[in-house]
């Protein structure tokens, strides 16, 4: 998914993300979901996923697939 698809979307701080900076914001549209760090804003570079890769990088998420 083209990020600029991202424009009409809300950005929002994730309700996982903690108090210390330590967060992404994502935003929703039809086509998908995109994942950015709000320390940059706009400027962010952003992770964007259609809406089936977004729900398989989530399960991957909570798996923890991507501890070290």
């Amino acid at each position: 998914m083209p990020t600029h698809d991202l424009a009409p979307g809300t950005w929002r701080k994730s309700s996982y993300s903690s108090g210390n900076h330590n967060c992404v914001e994502v935003a929703t549209v039809a086509a998908g979901t995109g994942v950015r760090d709000p320390k940059l804003g706009a400027a962010s570079p952003i992770l964007a996923f259609g809406r089936g890769a977004f729900a398989e990088f989530l399960g991957a998420v909570r798996g923890e697939k991507f501890c070290a």
